[in-house]
């Protein structure tokens, strides 16, 4: 089972635009509605793995100070700006969408940044500090980003915003905290690091499936009505995360070495498009899936455009072999 998720993970370009077919077709034809019974259950083991393998200790860790300032000033000082731009100039009558996009722009990073920048030999040890610290922060500025940007003219449940990130967010982080302690505990931590940290995380790739299988068949009817909606989203997307990895990678020939410039890219770019969709499907039960729908298009662009940076890093931030990886 876990060399199939392995599988699948690894070709996620693949198998999320066909997610989003089937979806798309199964939507159209049949009522998606009942899906929404599985929405809480999925939402969890979508999160919960990420907790479990987590490094905690790395939020206490000394150095690169420079580093980690810079990659806090990105993800909430220039990233929630451009997704506020984004919106008011690509999507101004459509505020669901503009809190999709708020909600990937306030939530930075995820495990596959730690991937991506162990992949192009990378400062892997500062890439797992820039996803716990971000994590955290994204978390508690979210419903205060949301409010400045949105205003209280929208019918946005604010304190429910705050509930339901402490329950997607806190509550799966503690119970992986506990959990990771208890494995530790019972097998060791030799058999923690070989065993259950590369097979855990695996499971979130079902729920990941589910999730945007759910959310797309939800906006079926909506997609085949309109599908130059979904295009305007793949484009203005696909332009949003290349304006993105330019904007980072001058910061980081300016600022950085290799590999802390390596680690500042995947560090930012990347979005923590997991936890911004459970957290969209949490909040907005009625119309989570007008906000899921460009979270959802989001992961395919983003897991492409990680892809092909990755091909052409070297040549940016200077040669070093990196391993090949399956686009």
């Amino acid at each position: 089972m876990f060399n199939t998720l392995s599988h699948i993970q690894k070709r996620l370009t693949f198998y999320l635009p066909l997610t989003m077919v089937l979806a798309v077709i199964y939507g159209y034809n049949f009522n998606p509605q009942p899906l929404k019974s599985l929405m809480a259950p999925i939402i969890f083991f979508m999160v919960y793995p990420m907790m479990v393998t987590l490094k905690y200790k790395e939020l206490f860790a000394r150095g690169n100070k420079k580093l980690h300032i810079v990659t806090q000033i990105v993800n909430f000082l220039i990233f929630p700006f451009l997704g506020f731009f984004i919106w008011r100039f690509a999507f101004p009558d459509n505020q669901y969408i503009g809190i999709g996009l708020l909600l990937m722009a306030l939530l930075p990073t995820s495990g596959m940044t730690i991937s991506w920048t162990g992949f192009a030999k990378g400062n892997v040890s500062a890439a797992i500090k820039m996803m716990v610290v971000g994590l955290i922060l994204g978390s508690l500025l979210t419903p205060v980003y949301l409010r400045l940007f949105m205003g209280t003219a929208t019918d946005i449940p604010f304190r429910g915003i705050v509930n339901e990130i402490i329950k997607v967010v806190f509550i799966p982080m503690a119970i992986g905290f506990i959990s990771q302690k208890v494995l530790v505990k019972r097998y060791g931590q030799e058999k923690f690091m070989k065993e259950f940290k590369p097979k855990i995380p695996l499971i979130a790739t079902v729920a990941l499936i589910g999730i945007v299988f759910i959310s797309t068949a939800m906006r079926a009817k909506t997609i085949v009505a309109n599908p130059e909606m979904l295009v305007k989203i793949l484009i203005v997307l696909s332009l949003a995360y290349l304006f993105s990895f330019i904007l980072v990678t001058v910061i980081a020939k300016a600022l950085f070495n290799r590999e802390d410039g390596i680690a500042l890219v995947y560090g930012t770019v990347m979005r923590n498009l997991s936890i911004a969709l459970a957290i969209a499907l949490s909040i907005f039960s009625t119309s989570g899936s007008d906000v899921a729908l460009i979270v959802a298009v989001a992961f395919v662009v983003q897991i492409q455009g990680a892809a092909l940076y990755l091909k052409v890093v070297n040549k940016i931030l200077g040669h070093k072999t990196s391993p090949e990886i399956v686009a």
